[in-house]
């Protein structure tokens, strides 16, 4: 459910006449409501989860770490650009992009799953910072895609293919985590929180930016905000 927005995102961007500062706008807003829920909803969590100290740090920096070594792969392969509104995808580099994308959501998948699985439940702030801050993901890659020559069946299929490996690395954190104790689940949320936190200042923060102007930053604490009341609220 969360992971739909991509093809929303998608499905937006091609047919309704969004301005750059208009997506810009939304990823900043997407951003500061995802930067909330990774802080209260994943590294809280772990370090409140905890039995042996220092587990969440080793986990947030692993987090960080395995995602910066991964897309500077990607990178390479030529998906650097794959949440640019400005067309500097290249259509000969599909499978880097997806791999890319790819790598950005698996970590928020795998959190649905381990809190299913540990009883707790799914946060709902946490469920609508993934499904906001997809949205103009989507739809500034979707937007530079089709700047390519990508036709809109073929950028579709993209967002359709990702929403459902997005939907298994749920079901993997589900089983992964199955008997796993107190300090394995807390590395494991600190880990999600450390590579969602370097994809945030990777990718989404430098073209929130440079697509929305200085307002980006007044959006992105609006949306902390508001991610926060629905936190507190659960």
């Amino acid at each position: 459910m969360a992971s739909s927005s991509l093809l929303v995102g998608g499905l937006v961007a091609l047919n309704l006449p969004l301005s750059r500062r208009t997506i810009g706008l939304v990823m900043a807003f997407g951003a500061g409501v995802l930067v909330s829920a990774l802080a209260y909803e994943l590294f809280l969590e772990a370090t409140h989860t905890e039995e042996r100290s220092r587990i969440s740090a080793l986990g947030l920096l692993a987090g960080s770490l395995t995602f910066f070594v991964g897309d500077s792969y990607i990178d390479r392969m030529g998906g650097e650009g794959r949440k640019s509104m400005v067309g500097v995808q290249s259509a000969g580099v599909a499978l880097a992009i997806v791999l890319g994308i790819i790598l950005d959501g698996i970590p928020e998948s795998a959190v649905v799953g381990v809190d299913l699985r540990t009883g707790e439940g799914i946060g709902w702030a946490f469920i609508a910072a993934v499904f906001l801050s997809n949205l103009p993901e989507a739809a500034a890659a979707s937007t530079g895609l089709a700047m390519t020559g990508w036709q809109k069946r073929r950028i579709y299929l993209l967002w359709i293919g990702v929403a459902l490996v997005s939907g298994l690395a749920a079901v993997l954190g589900w089983a992964v985590v199955g008997g796993a104790g107190p300090d394995a689940i807390a590395f494991i949320l600190a880990f999600a929180a450390g590579a969602i936190l370097t994809m945030l200042a990777d990718t989404m923060f430098p073209e929130a930016l440079a697509q929305g102007g200085k307002a980006a930053g007044l959006l992105t604490t609006v949306g902390f905000a508001l991610a926060f009341a629905i936190s507190s609220f659960e």
